[in-house]
């Protein structure tokens, strides 16, 4: 459990340099572009992963938003052998923007209600 919050720590940092430089599209690319791993995944392993990434938010020094929060989830989860989706929706009205993260349709880093609030942009 420990080295998950160090490797979500880690790569809050890698995603702030990518955000920093205000590279969307890099890190789209590079969650869009993540294999699964193939491994075996043991019971509660998301569960475990997006507790890790929630704790890593809650020490890392700068605010983590939910585009980084996904996209950190979502490559933990693919390196652990979890076919994880980031998504990305939108709202009208008030206008705004969210991310998250489901797996096999099933939200699992936000509230389940997120599906309904936002239309779907993007998968990656």
């Amino acid at each position: 459990m420990r080295f998950l919050f160090f490797q979500a720590l880690l790569e809050l940092a890698r995603h702030d340099y990518f955000l920093l430089r205000n590279d969307f599209a890099a890190l789209h690319t590079k969650v869009h572009l993540l294999p699964v791993a193939n491994r075996r995944v043991q019971l509660g392993a998301s569960q475990q992963i997006c507790r890790s990434v929630a704790d890593a938010c809650t020490w890392y020094p700068k605010q983590s938003l939910c585009l980084q929060r996904s996209s950190v989830a979502v490559i933990l989860l693919r390196r652990y052998g979890i076919p994880a989706e980031m998504v990305i929706g939108a709202q009208r009205s008030p206008l705004r923007a969210h991310a998250w993260v489901e797996v096999e349709g099933r939200v699992i880093n936000d509230r389940p209600e997120v599906q309904a609030a936002y239309l779907v942009v993007d998968r990656c």
